[in-house]
């Protein structure tokens, strides 16, 4: 994926004020993290929304304060549901020197036999894995292919799952990610 780069600017209203600060387009948000003290921010609303509706939880976002440059995580995006915008956006700040340690989403990937010949159901036990790295490693999700499943019983363990060397699964080995069952039927 591109790199997200975001222009903001600090902001003093807080609070209840903030409502102001909408109206005129603008969205706050706030930067923290480990080395970082937290920053009260503006973002233009209509270059926020747009680039933040691509980026995933895992996607590294960079945030341009003033010409200081702070690679972040987005942690919390909190919505207006009835009009469907952004109301405020947290930023978790990331060192590009120290593993980390987050989820990242699973996506299933192929067509199971099983479920193509024999009618089973694929009953997806975990939709995200833990995982530790640096920040630049993080991927956006883990691709997983689920052709291998040929028979129902047939399942995926946590240990079967391949990614690059530079990142380490912290799940339980043994846990099973998705397995072909047969549908549960009633008789009456």
């Amino acid at each position: 994926m591109e790199k997200v780069v975001l222009k903001a600017t600090k902001r003093d209203v807080v609070g209840k004020q903030v409502k102001a600060l909408r109206r005129e387009g603008k969205l706050p948000a706030v930067i923290y993290g480990r080395h970082t003290d937290p920053i009260n921010i503006n973002l233009d609303a209509h270059t926020a929304a747009i680039a933040l509706a691509k980026v995933t939880s895992s996607s590294l976002v960079t945030i341009d304060v003033d010409g200081t440059l702070y690679p972040t995580l987005v942690r919390e995006k909190q919505r207006n549901f009835i009009k469907n915008t952004l109301l405020h956006v947290d930023f978790m700040a990331v060192s590009l020197t120290e593993k980390i340690r987050t989820k990242v989403r699973i996506h299933f990937v192929g067509i199971s036999g099983a479920v193509k010949d024999y009618n089973a159901v694929m009953v997806h036990n975990l939709e995200q894995l833990e995982v530790e790295c640096l920040p630049t490693d993080l991927p956006e999700r883990i691709d997983l292919d689920i052709s291998a499943m040929a028979k129902p019983g047939d399942g995926v363990r946590v240990r079967e799952i391949k990614v690059p060397d530079s990142i380490r699964l912290l799940d339980d080995p043994d846990t099973m990610v998705a397995v072909a069952t047969f549908a549960k039927v009633e008789e009456e």
